[in-house]
C-alpha cells in the first residue's frame, strides 16, 4: 500500500465548505424546483411504497445516486423508510468513488457539505480522529470535491430531516475487498441505533431492460443474504455470463461489501424496496442501454419497545398495589396477572423508584431473567418501598409516593465507550463477580460527562475502582421511562 504520506498530498491544501457542485446536472439547482420535485418523489413513494411500519430499527439504507430524473423515485422510498421525528446523532454516507483510486477511505475533516437546501453540519471531529488513529482514512478534499454519488443523497436527507444532524462523509478509493474489511472495522463501533448510514450504489450499467432486471435481481438477492462472500461470488458470476455492454452489476459494490462486513454475523435483516432502471424514465428512457437502481433497507431485528399509555398505567397502579398491601399488611402479595397480551407478558428488566415529597426513598430493580414484567414490576415495587438504603414508607406517606418505572431494552455489549449516548443508554459494568448498573437518566440528573458517568458506575456501584471499568465488560440498554403524578 502506498505510504500514507503520499496519499495525503493528494488532497487539496485549502480546505473549506464543500459547495454543491453537481446541482443543475444531476438535480435541480432551484430551491423551488428542487423541494417540488422531492415533494412529487415522496408523495408517491408513500403510495406505493410505504414505510414498513415495522418496530424494528432502521440502522440503513442501500440507494442509488443517479439523476433524478432516472433514479430519484427509487431514492425515496429508501429514504421514505427513515421513521418520522426520529433524531439521529450522526448520518454516515458511504459512497464508492468514480474518479480517483486509493487504498483506503478519504473523509472530510476542515469543512461542511452544502447543497440548494442549506448547509449541512460534518463531524470534523470524528473525521479527524479517523485520519489521526487510523492506516485507512485520510483527509482528501478532493475525492470529494469531485464525487456525484454522496453529493445527491443530501437534498433527501435535508428534505426528510431538514439540516439538523451530523454528516460522516465517506468516500471509498479502494478495490480490494480486504482493505473494505479492515475499514468496516475501524467504523463498526459506529454501526449503532444512535446513527444511521446511507449506502450509495447503482446496479448494473448498460445491458437491455429485461437483462438488466435478471441481472440486478440476482445482485440484490446477494446483498439482502448478508453474506460478503455471497456478494462477491455473484458479481463474479455476473461476469462470467458475458453479457452484452455490462460493465458492472454493482458499481458501488466496495460500499456495500463494507455495509455487509459490518451487518454479517449480527441480528440484520434486508428488505428489497422497490427497483426501476433507467428505462423505466418516461422522458429519456431507453430500454438499449440501461442503468439498475434498487432501494434496500437494512433493520435491526430487535424489537424496539413500545409500551402504550394504558401499559403505564397498569404497571403504575399495580406497583402502588403492591406496596399498599406490604406496608399495611406486612406481607408480599402475589402478582395480579396482566390484561393483556402485550409487553407485560414478556421477560424484560425493570426498575422501580420511589420519591415522596420529591425526595428519592428507594430504587430497586434488575434486567431480564425469568419474571415477567408484570410480575417483575410487582416484585420491585414491594422491594423498593423497604430499600436498606432508606427508611422504610410508612403507611400515613402512601398517598404522598410518586412512582418511577424504568422498562429497560436487553443487554447489549458494546465495543468502545464512545457507543455511550448519555441520557439515552443505562450502562452495566461487569468484572468477574463485581457489577454495577447506572439507569440512563442518572447522567442527565447528574450533568456528568462520559468519564464521571463511567467512573462513579465503576467504584461507587460495582466496587472495581474509578478506572475499572477501563478492562471490564461495559453493556448499554435504553430504558422507557414513566411516572405517576
Amino acid at each position: 500500500m502506498a505510504s500514507k504520506k503520499i496519499q495525503m498530498k493528494l488532497g487539496l491544501t485549502n480546505h473549506k465548505t464543500r459547495e454543491a457542485q453537481f446541482a443543475g446536472q444531476f438535480y435541480p439547482a432551484s430551491i423551488t424546483e428542487l423541494n417540488n420535485q422531492l415533494d412529487s418523489f415522496f408523495e408517491v413513494a408513500k403510495k406505493g411504497n410505504p414505510d414498513s411500519g415495522s418496530n424494528q430499527h432502521l440502522q440503513a439504507i442501500i440507494v442509488p445516486h443517479a439523476g433524478y430524473v432516472f433514479s430519484g423515485q427509487v431514492a425515496a422510498t429508501a429514504f421514505n423508510q427513515i421513521p418520522e421525528n426520529v433524531d439521529y446523532k450522526r448520518i454516515f454516507v458511504l459512497a464508492s468513488s468514480h474518479r480517483y483510486s486509493f487504498n483506503g477511505a478519504a473523509v472530510y475533516c476542515d469543512g461542511n457539505y452544502k447543497t440548494p437546501l442549506g448547509e449541512i453540519e460534518v463531524d470534523k471531529h470524528l473525521s479527524k480522529k479517523l485520519v489521526n488513529n487510523s492506516a485507512w482514512f485520510f483527509d482528501h478534499p478532493e475525492a470529494h470535491e469531485n464525487e456525484h454519488s454522496l453529493e445527491v443523497q443530501l437534498p433527501f436527507l435535508q428534505h426528510k430531516l431538514g439540516n439538523h444532524f451530523l454528516l460522516m462523509p465517506i468516500i471509498l478509493g479502494t478495490h480490494d475487498p480486504e482493505i473494505c474489511k479492515k475499514i468496516a472495522e475501524e467504523l463498526k463501533p459506529w454501526f449503532t441505533s444512535e446513527n444511521l448510514w446511507v449506502i450509495s450504489t447503482d446496479f448494473s450499467h448498460y445491458p437491455d431492460y429485461e437483462t438488466a432486471c435478471k441481472v440486478d435481481e440476482l445482485t440484490a438477492s446477494a446483498i439482502c443474504s448478508n453474506h460478503s462472500e455471497k456478494l462477491q461470488s455473484v458479481l463474479k458470476e455476473n461476469k462470467k455470463l458475458n453479457i452484452g455492454n455490462l460493465a458492472t452489476s454493482l458499481c458501488g459494490w466496495t460500499s456495500v461489501l463494507t455495509l455487509l462486513y459490518m451487518t454479517e454475523n449480527h441480528d440484520y435483516t434486508f428488505e428489497k424496496i422497490f427497483y426501476q432502471n433507467s428505462g423505466n424514465s418516461k422522458k429519456y428512457g431507453s430500454k438499449n442501454r440501461v442503468v439498475g437502481y434498487w432501494s434496500i433497507a437494512v433493520y435491526d431485528k430487535r424489537k424496539e419497545f413500545v409500551i402504550s399509555e394504558e401499559e403505564k398505567k397498569e404497571l403504575l397502579q399495580k406497583a402502588r398495589n403492591s406496596i399498599s398491601t406490604f406496608v399495611k399488611t406486612g406481607k408480599k402479595g402475589k402478582p395480579v396477572p396482566p390484561k393483556s397480551s402485550g409487553i407485560l407478558n414478556q421477560i424484560t428488566g425493570a426498575f422501580v423508584s420511589i420519591y415522596v415529597d420529591g425526595k428519592l426513598r428507594g430504587c430497586i430493580g434488575g434486567f431480564a431473567r425469568e419474571n415477567t414484567l408484570n410480575d417483575l414490576v410487582q416484585q420491585m415495587a414491594v422491594s423498593a418501598s423497604c430499600d436498606s438504603r432508606f427508611s422504610s414508607i410508612e403507611t400515613e406517606e402512601l398517598d404522598k409516593m410518586e412512582l418511577e418505572i424504568s422498562v429497560l431494552s436487553p443487554l447489549k455489549k458494546i465495543d468502545s465507550v464512545d457507543e455511550i449516548v448519555l441520557g439515552k443508554h443505562g450502562i452495566y459494568i461487569k468484572k468477574s463477580v463485581n457489577s454495577g448498573t447506572f439507569l440512563p437518566q442518572v447522567a442527565t440528573k447528574t450533568g456528568w460527562d462520559l468519564e464521571e458517568f463511567l467512573g462513579h458506575c465503576s467504584r461507587d456501584k460495582a466496587g472495581i475502582g474509578w478506572d475499572g471499568w477501563k478492562d471490564a465488560d461495559i453493556y448499554t440498554y435504553e430504558a422507557v421511562v414513566f411516572r405517576d403524578k
